[in-house]
C-alpha cells in the first residue's frame, strides 16, 4: 500500500518536473532515480533498471562522471545486476562506484562504506568468502566509526556477516550476528515499522535459514512466515515473497512426513 502510494508521488513529481525543469535536468535526473530504487523494491526489476539507465545517461551528460550523484546511480545498477543475478556486471558497477567515492568522498565515509557493504554482498553470492569477510569488516568497523554501533547501517552489515557465517557453518556466530541485528532494527524503528522494513524481515528470513539447519523446524515455520507476511505487506510482487512460500512449503512436507513417520511408528509399537 504504502509502496503504490509513493510511486504514484514520485510519478506525479517526475512529470512535474519534467514539465517546469526539462528532462534532462539534475532535480529530474534525482526523482527518476528514486523512481528506479521505488521499482526494484516493489521488484519490478524492467521497470528499475529503464530508469536508472535513465538516470545515469542523464547525470553522465550533466554532471560527469565523477560525480557522487552519478556514482550513487552506478551503486544502484550494481545493487539492481546482483538482484538479477548479472554478478559480473554488478561487480563491474559496484568497483567503479568504489573507486569513485574513494576518490571524491574518502575511505570513511559512509558513501564509501555502502558500496565496500554492496561488494561483500556480491562476492559472499559468487562464493569468494573471504573476500567478503573482510569487505564486512571493512563496512562494520567504518559504520560504527562514523555512524554508530546501532545505526540501520551498521545493522545491515552485521545482518550480512550473519549471512556470512551461516555460509561457512559458523551457526553460533551466525546467531549472534542476526540477533543483535534484530535486536537493533527494533531499538532504531520501533517494534511496529520492522514488520515492513526489508533489511529486518531479511534478518528473519536469515533466522529462519538457521534455526533450520539446526533442525528446529517449528521455530524456523515461525520466522518464515514472520517474513513472508511482512514481504506481502511491502508488495505481493516482491520476488522474496514466492521463494519464502517455496521454503514454507517444503518445510510442511517435512513436516507431514515426520507426522505420518511418529504414526506409523506408535502403530507399530
Amino acid at each position: 500500500g504504502k509502496l503504490a502510494l509513493a510511486e504514484q508521488m514520485y510519478k506525479r513529481a517526475l512529470r512535474g518536473r519534467e514539465k517546469a525543469l526539462g528532462a534532462e535536468h539534475t532535480s529530474t535526473l534525482d526523482t527518476v532515480n528514486n523512481l528506479g530504487v521505488l521499482y526494484a523494491n516493489q521488484g519490478k526489476l524492467a521497470l528499475a533498471e529503464q530508469m536508472y539507465k535513465r538516470a545515469l545517461r542523464g547525470k553522465e551528460k550533466a554532471l560527469g562522471a565523477e560525480h557522487t550523484s552519478t556514482l550513487d546511480t552506478v551503486n544502484n545498477l550494481g545493487n539492481l545486476y546482483k538482484i538479477q543475478g548479472k554478478l559480473a556486471l554488478a561487480e563491474q558497477m559496484y568497483e567503479q562506484a568504489l573507486r569513485g567515492f574513494e576518490k571524491a568522498l574518502g575511505a570513511e565515509h559512509t558513501s564509501t562504506l555502502d558500496t565496500v557493504n554492496n561488494l561483500g554482498v556480491l562476492y559472499a553470492n559468487q562464493g569468494k568468502l573471504a573476500l567478503a569477510e573482510q569487505m564486512y569488516e571493512r563496512a562494520l568497523r567504518g559504520y560504527e566509526k562514523a555512524l554508530s554501533a546501532e545505526h540501520t547501517s551498521t545493522l545491515n552489515t552485521v545482518n550480512n556477516l550473519g549471512n556470512l557465517y551461516e555460509n561457512q557453518g559458523k551457526l553460533a556466530l551466525a546467531e549472534q550476528m542476526y540477533k543483535r541485528a534484530l535486536r537493533g532494527y527494533e531499538m532504531a524503528l520501533g517494534a511496529d515499522n520492522i514488520t515492513t522494513y526489508i533489511p529486518a524481515l531479511n534478518t528473519v528470513w536469515g533466522l529462519g535459514s538457521l534455526l533450520e539447519r539446526q533442525a528446529d523446524f517449528a521455530k524456523a515455520r515461525i520466522m518464515y512466515s514472520k517474513a513472508l507476511a511482512g514481504y506481502e505487506k511491502v508488495g505481493p510482487d516482491h520476488p522474496g515473497c514466492q521463494s519464502l512460500r517455496e521454503i514454507l512449503q517444503a518445510l510442511n512436507t517435512v513436516a507431514e512426513k515426520e507426522g505420518m513417520e511418529d504414526i506409523e511408528e506408535s502403530a507399530n509399537n
